[in-house]
C-alpha cells in the first residue's frame, strides 16, 4: 500500500472548514495542485473541478470516443458546523448550526472560531437548541473567549474543538474533522500520482461544497448539464468517511461501499471494483451498504450517473461520541472524529488503481458468467436425469 503523505494530509486537516465556509480547504487543495502543476478551475458553485484546466477541457474529455469511463471522483470540502448570526452582548454570540452534530453534554463544550482570514478564537457552549427531530442542533449561544480580532459575527464560522485540530496515537488518527477531509486528501493524492506517472487516464476531481445539508455542491454541479452531452461512460466515485457499522470496522480496510441509506450503487461497476479490491488489498477491505448516513453516490445515481463508493469508517461520527476515547465528553456529547491511518492507506491504493487502463468496466460479470458455466458443466450429466 501507498504510504500516508502525513505532510499534506495535516495542511488539510488543519484547515477550519463548516458548510458553505470552505474556503480554507479549498484553497489549500489549489496551493497542493499548484505546486504540482495539476490543472483545476472552479465550476460557478465553487466546487473546485481536478485534472481539467476549463469547463471547455471538461467537455472535450467527457465527450471523447474511448472504451474507457471518465472517472469522476467526488468528495466534500465542508464538515457540521456553525455560522455566526449576530453578537448578542460583547462576548456572547448567537449561532445556527448546519449538518447533524452530538446531541448530549453540549452546554459548556469547547468550539473553536474562525473567519476569512483563519482562526479567530475559542468560545464554549452556553445555549443549544435542537431541531424538531432532536439529531442535531438547531442554533443557540456561544460564549467567546481570546478573540483574536474583532470580526462582524455574520464572518465568524466553527465547530466543536479538542486539544488540537488533529494528532495521532498509534495507527488512529484523531482530528476536529475527518468527513470528508480523508477523501479529498484521497483525491488530491489521486490527482498527483497521475501527474507523476504523466498519465493521460480519464480523471475528474469533484471537490465540492455543503454536503452536509443535502449534497447542496454536487447538485449545483449536475444541475449545469455539463454531462447531459457525455459521448463516452461516465463513472461517478463516491469518496466518503462513513459511520463505523458492523461489518465496516476500522482499522480493518476501506469499504466497497454498496450503497447507502437512500440508494445502492452500480452493480457491474461495483462488482468490477470489488474484484479489484480483492486483488489489491486480499485480506484488506471491507464490503458492506454503508447506511450510517447518505452520501455525494446518492445525487450522482439520481443524476443517472453510474456509481461506485469507498468508505474509510470512521469513529465518532459529526463529532457525535460513540466510540468515545481522547477528548470526548460522555455518550453522544461532543468528541474528536477517528480513523485508522492503515484504512486511509488503502482508501489510496484503491483510488488510484481504479485508474488503471482496461479494467472490464463493459463486462463486469465475466468472470462470474465464466464461473457459472463451469459449473453447469460439472453438473451437465446430473441435470439431465430426473426429475
Amino acid at each position: 500500500m501507498l504510504p500516508v503523505n502525513h505532510t499534506r494530509l495535516a495542511k488539510i486537516l488543519e484547515k477550519p472548514t463548516a458548510p458553505f465556509r470552505e474556503g480554507h480547504v479549498l484553497a489549500t487543495a489549489r496551493a497542493i495542485l499548484d505546486e504540482a502543476k495539476v490543472p483545476y478551475f472552479m465550476d460557478p458553485a465553487k466546487n473546485l473541478v481536478v485534472g481539467v484546466k476549463s469547463k471547455a477541457e471538461y467537455s472535450r474529455l467527457t465527450k471523447a470516443k474511448s472504451p474507457e469511463p471518465v472517472r469522476i471522483f467526488i468528495a466534500h470540502t465542508d464538515h457540521p458546523g456553525f455560522h455566526g448570526v449576530e453578537w448578542v452582548d460583547a462576548d456572547l454570540l448567537a449561532f445556527k448550526w448546519h449538518g447533524g452534530s452530538p446531541t448530549a453534554h453540549l452546554e459548556g463544550g469547547k468550539v473553536w472560531l474562525a473567519d476569512s482570514e483563519g482562526f479567530v478564537g475559542y468560545g464554549r457552549v452556553e445555549k443549544a437548541e435542537m431541531i424538531e427531530s432532536g439529531r442535531a442542533i438547531d442554533k443557540g449561544l456561544i460564549r467567546v473567549k481570546d478573540l483574536r480580532r474583532q470580526t462582524k459575527a455574520a464572518d465568524l464560522f466553527g465547530g466543536f474543538g479538542f486539544r488540537d485540530t488533529h494528532w495521532r496515537e498509534g495507527d488512529l488518527l484523531y482530528t476536529k474533522a475527518a468527513d470528508d477531509l480523508i477523501g479529498v486528501y484521497a483525491i488530491l493524492e489521486t490527482a498527483l500520482a497521475l501527474k507523476a506517472k504523466k498519465s493521460k487516464a480519464p480523471f475528474i476531481g469533484l471537490l465540492t461544497r455543503a454536503e452536509e445539508v443535502g449534497f447542496i455542491g454536487a447538485i449545483a454541479h449536475f444541475e449545469l448539464g455539463w454531462l447531459k452531452g457525455a459521448k463516452r461512460k461516465l463513472l461517478a466515485v463516491s469518496l466518503e468517511t462513513s459511520r463505523t457499522l458492523p461489518g465496516a470496522e476500522i482499522g480493518k480496510g476501506p469499504v466497497v461501499r454498496l450503497g447507502d441509506r437512500k440508494s445502492v450503487f452500480d452493480s457491474g461497476g461495483t462488482q468490477v471494483f470489488s474484484d479489484l479490491a480483492a486483488r489489491i488489498l486480499p485480506g484488506k477491505h471491507q464490503r458492506r451498504i454503508m447506511d450510517g448516513g447518505s452520501c455525494e453516490g446518492t445525487a450522482a445515481t439520481a443524476y443517472g450517473i453510474p456509481t461506485i463508493a469507498i468508505s474509510v469508517p470512521l469513529g465518532n461520527y459529526h463529532n457525535q461520541s460513540f466510540e468515545g476515547g481522547p477528548d470526548a465528553a460522555p455518550a453522544n456529547g461532543p468528541a474528536p472524529e477517528f480513523v485508522s491511518v492503515a484504512d486511509i492507506e488503502g482508501l489510496t491504493a484503491l483510488t488510484q488503481a481504479i485508474m488503471a487502463p482496461k479494467l472490464p468496466w463493459n463486462q463486469p460479470f465475466s468472470g462470474t458468467v465464466a464461473a457459472f458455466k463451469k459449473s453447469l458443466k460439472n453438473y451437465g450429466k446430473l441435470l439431465k436425469t430426473g426429475p
